[in-house]
């Protein structure tokens, strides 16, 4: 597994994210809701909520906007 990932417009690689942050990053990215990939992925919205807190910590972004492109980027 490879330690950071690279994104087109970052100027340094970004820190790689775990397998389930990046699971909950692509249902957030498809337009679900906390509620809708919380079910999906059989767990609480509360982590859910804290994963994307630590995606959005570690990739210093503040909306659902920049998830978004994120995630198309990473081709999620």
């Amino acid at each position: 597994m490879s330690l950071a990932l690279a994104t087109p417009h970052a100027e340094a690689p970004v820190p790689a994210l775990a397998p389930r942050e990046r699971e909950t990053l692509r249902h957030i990215a498809a337009g679900r809701t906390y509620l809708q990939t919380a079910r999906h992925m059989g767990l609480s919205k509360h982590t859910v909520d804290a994963y994307l807190r630590r995606i959005r910590a570690k990739l210093n972004i503040n909306s659902t906007a920049e998830l978004t492109r994120l995630a198309i980027s990473l081709g999620l």
